[in-house]
């Protein structure tokens, strides 16, 4: 990726020099910059509030709570994952900071899952239908609340930032079910027996 991006600063400054427009791309590395800045310091709070709430939660025994009232949907989904098993809780921690668009906090709490359900792997070398059906949820990322996108709108200056929640509710959804229903159809296909 560093070289991606430094080919392309270097072709943009050749070009500027070529184009004799070398101050109009130092002015618009600048306020990229500048941009770049702002929106992640708009990004700061409406992180640290919604990991706040989700610190809170854990703390608190929600997820105890939610990870129990979503127990019949992952014993469907997860057979293979114990009722009592660590993975039940954060499982259901990554899809409500998913939900909530924390894709941030949701990065961390997916590689704890994957790691708990490796501890659990009978076979080392490969993967679980676990594993493989909470990849694709995690990857396909239903949000209800897209906050990190709000967010961004929100620092880039957007008049409606909230517009965006119908379409990735709508979009985040689908992805959703069709992660989970490639990752049923593909367990029964390749089933070693």
């Amino acid at each position: 990726m560093n070289y991606i991006f430094f080919a392309l600063i270097s072709v943009s400054i050749i070009a500027g020099i070529l184009n004799n427009t070398l101050d109009k791309v130092v002015n618009a590395m600048l306020t990229s910059c500048n941009t770049a800045v702002h929106i992640a310091l708009s990004l700061i709070g409406i992180m640290a509030f919604w990991l706040g709430i989700m610190r809170i939660a854990e703390k608190s025994g929600l997820v105890q709570i939610i990870s129990k009232i979503l127990y019949p949907v992952t014993k469907f989904l997860f057979k293979d994952v114990k009722k009592d098993s660590p993975a039940v809780g954060d499982i259901a921690m990554s899809v409500t900071a998913n939900a909530l668009g924390l894709t941030n906090a949701a990065t961390p709490i997916g590689l704890k899952v994957m790691k708990e359900l490796q501890e659990e792997n009978p076979n080392k070398e490969k993967a679980t239908d676990a594993m493989c059906m909470f990849l694709g949820m995690n990857t396909a990322g239903f949000q209800i609340i897209p906050a990190t996108v709000i967010a961004v709108l929100v620092g880039a200056g957007a008049s409606n930032p909230t517009d965006i929640i119908l379409p990735t509710l709508i979009v985040t959804t689908l992805s959703f079910l069709t992660a989970i229903t490639a990752a049923i159809i593909l367990r029964k296909i390749w089933r070693e027996d």
